[in-house]
C-alpha cells in the first residue's frame, strides 16, 4: 500500500529526464530555510534507522519507541515504520534547529534526495533503473538559485551511494514479499523487525542462536557482522531472503536446509 501511494505521488510530479538539469540550492539564510522540515509523512528504511539512531547513540528499541510509529502493510503484513513528527501545530521534525538538521550527516534518504524523488525498477540484469522526479513546493525558494544539477550529480553530491545500495535491496525484498501473493505470518513479521530494524539486537541474536553454525559464513565476515552494523544489516538481508524465499544465492545453509520453524526470534 505504501509503495503504491509513493508511486502515485511520484507519477504526479514532473520527471527529470536523463541528462536534463535543474537549479537548486538550500542553505542557512535562504528565506524558506527549514520550511520543508515539518508535516512529513515519511517511511523510514532499515538503513535510515541504522544511521539515525547511530548518530543519536540510541538503541534500536529506544529509537523505534521514541521516533517512529509502527504498523503492518495490509497486503504483506510486512513491518512499516513512519517517522514520528512532534505534536505541535507545525508537526515539526524532532531534529530541526534554527541552524538546520542536528543529524544532517545521517539524515534519512528521503530528506537527502530532496528536492528530488527517486523511483526504481528492475533492469533485468540484477540491477535497477532509476527515475528522478522534481518535488517543487510553493514555499521553496531553492529553485531560484543558480547551482545546476542532474539527478545523478545531485545523488553523488548528497552522499546517497550507501543509501542506494541498502534501500534498493530493501525495496527488492518488499517487492518479492508482495509477489508471494499472501501476507507473511506474524512470526515472520517479528523476525523482519528483529533482523532489519533492530540490527543491534540481531547481532546478539546471531550469537545466542549460534546462527553461524547454520549457514556458511567465513570467519572474517563473521567478525565483521558482529562488530559492524552495516555488515550486519547486509547479512540480515541475506538471512531473511534465505528464510522467507529459500534464496541461497547470497547465503547457503549448512548441511540440512534451514526451516522457518527452527528459528525463533526473541520477543519484541
Amino acid at each position: 500500500m505504501q509503495q503504491d501511494e509513493t508511486k502515485e505521488f511520484l507519477d504526479s510530479l514532473p520527471e527529470l529526464e536523463e541528462g536534463k538539469t535543474y537549479c537548486f540550492k538550500c542553505y542557512p539564510g535562504i528565506e524558506c530555510f527549514n520550511a520543508c522540515c515539518s508535516d512529513l509523512d515519511m517511511v523510514l528504511t532499515p538503513y535510515d534507522i541504522l544511521r539515525m539512531r547511530s548518530a543519536l547513540n540510541m538503541s534500536s528499541v529506544d529509537f523505534l519507541r521514541v521516533h517512529t510509529t509502527a504498523f503492518h502493510a495490509p497486503d504483506t503484513n510486512f513491518p512499516v515504520f513512519k517517522f514520528k513528527m512532534l505534536d505541535n501545530a507545525r508537526r515539526s521534525c524532532a531534529f530541526v534547529t534554527p541552524e538546520g538538521c542536528r543529524i544532517y550527516a545521517d539524515r534519512p534518504g528521503a530528506c537527502r534526495m530532496y528536492p528530488l524523488g527517486r523511483a526504481t525498477r528492475p533492469d533485468g540484469k540484477g540491477g535497477v533503473l532509476e527515475q528522478f522526479f522534481i518535488v517543487k513546493e510553493d514555499h521553496c525558494k531553492g529553485f531560484l538559485e543558480k547551482d545546476e544539477w542532474t539527478g545523478e550529480s545531485w545523488k553523488q553530491d548528497q552522499g546517497f551511494k550507501d543509501y542506494t545500495a541498502f534501500n534498493d535491496r530493501y525495496m527488492n525484498i518488499l517487492s518479492r514479499t508482495r509477489q508471494l501473493g499472501h501476507p507473511i505470518s506474524d512470526k515472520l513479521n517479528q523476525m523482519a523487525i528483529l533482523a532489519l530494524y533492530r540490527i543491534d539486537d540481531f547481532q546478539g541474536f546471531i550469537q545466542k542462536m549460534q546462527l553461524f553454525e547454520r549457514v556458511e559464513v567465513d570467519e572474517k565476515r563473521q567478525q565483521a557482522i558482529t562488530s559492524n552494523e552495516n555488515v550486519a544489516l547486509s547479512f540480515a538481508m541475506d538471512w531473511f531472503e534465505l528464510v522467507l524465499f529459500q534464496d541461497t544465492s547470497k547465503l547457503k545453509p549448512k548441511n540440512v536446509p534451514m526451516r522457518r520453524k527452527g528459528v525463533r526470534p526473541e520477543g519484541n
